[in-house]
């Protein structure tokens, strides 16, 4: 292989192979894969010297999971004196609050629990969206889908539609980690297999609900595995019906490693540097050209790391994260307001927009607080 007819082959938008993918990654310097990423970047946006942000909280519906993941710290099994579901109170409270901070939007994602079925959902979204006529849902995402329709004897397809009807408004791409049922097998045994994830997305797809893709690496996959994960994704993505706009973006972290299982039993650590990371956010924007937005996990890698990312492939900075517990139970850190993500985004030369979860462009509210944090 020539990295030159590699990166010919990308900037004309054809799909790299999967073996291409790992070719670059282990020979391309890194200069040369964010020239090519960012240069992707502004023909996809149309020289567009925009960053998309968004401000929206994740709030967890319960911790109570039986996937027994063994990178997870966040989740408590059936009966821990620690476990919880949330209760409506809590839910207004929050939500106004999010109100308040600027947010339009909750990533409402909770754990496998044994006894939380569809009838719950439908009633949960179905009540919120009566409080809340302009809430916007971003919540579940495949696993959970996978879960309610094993509890409910129904399909993916059966199982969204009636979340859509009460108030599902997109779907979001949590649980991916790595594709590959090997991986699935040593890290989060009990969710859904890697193609019943790609299922769950088809089906929401011709649905037309929205919805995002996502990878955590870092751990026990190999490169092959990553490259594999994307080009699944990428599948997936084309097969979507014309009137759909199937994966609106993608994003990509690395394992935090902090008190997990992963960590403590088996000696995994997370080893992805920022270059490593850079790199990858560069290789998706190259495997995966249709699919409109790279996002760099801020949350994760820190404000320097991601600020660069907008040089190699990136367009959006993701969200402020009102509040997240499940990644940062693992050592994720970093924190930004709706001012401090403006001022990063300012630093590296571009122009800060805020957006919607369907990346359409949303003025700041009037009126809106600034968050304090606390570090």
């Amino acid at each position: 292989m020539e990295l030159t007819t590699l990166y010919k082959k990308a900037l004309n938008s054809e799909f790299l192979t999967i073996d291409e993918g790992v070719y670059l990654f282990h020979n391309a310097p890194t200069a040369e894969l964010m020239h090519v990423a960012h240069t992707l970047r502004n023909i996809k946006k149309n020289n567009s010297n925009k960053v998309t942000w968004i401000i929206d909280r994740n709030l967890n519906t319960t911790n109570v999971c039986i996937a027994n993941c063994k990178f997870c710290n966040f989740y408590r099994i059936p009966g821990h004196n620690e476990a919880y579901i949330t209760s409506m109170a809590t839910y207004k409270e929050k939500i106004e609050e999010t109100f308040k901070y600027g947010g339009e939007q909750l990533l409402l994602q909770g754990g496998h629990h044994p006894d939380l079925n569809l009838e719950y959902y439908v009633g949960l979204f179905k009540e919120l969206k009566q409080l809340y006529p302009n809430l916007k849902l971003h919540s579940l995402g495949p696993p959970e889908v996978a879960h309610i329709a094993k509890l409910a004897g129904k399909t993916h397809t059966e199982v969204l539609s009636a979340l859509q009807d009460a108030g599902l408004d997109s779907l979001p791409g949590p649980g991916a980690e790595i594709l590959n049922d090997r991986v699935r097998r040593l890290i989060s045994k009990g969710k859904c297999g890697g193609q019943e994830w790609l299922d769950v997305m088809r089906a929401a797809h011709k649905l037309n609900i929205t919805t995002s893709a996502t990878m955590m690496f870092g751990h026990v996959e190999t490169i092959y595995e990553r490259f594999e994960h994307l080009a699944w994704i990428r599948q997936v993505q084309s097969e979507k019906p014309a009137n759909s706009k199937g994966f609106i973006a993608f994003i990509p972290w690395p394992f935090m490693d902090d008190g997990t299982l992963l960590n403590r039993l088996k000696g995994i650590k997370n080893t992805v540097s920022a270059d490593e990371y850079i790199r990858m956010i560069a290789l998706s924007r190259m495997m995966l050209p249709n699919i409109d937005n790279i996002q760099a996990s801020w949350l994760t890698v820190g404000k320097h790391t991601a600020q660069l990312c907008l040089k190699a492939g990136a367009n959006d900075f993701g969200s402020i994260m009102i509040e997240e517990n499940v990644v940062s139970a693992a050592g994720a850190p970093h924190r930004f307001t709706y001012k401090t993500i403006q001022e990063a985004i300012s630093e590296t030369g571009y122009e800060p927009q805020l957006r919607t979860q369907q990346y359409e462009p949303r003025a700041i509210p009037e009126n809106i607080q600034e968050q304090v944090i606390n570090y």
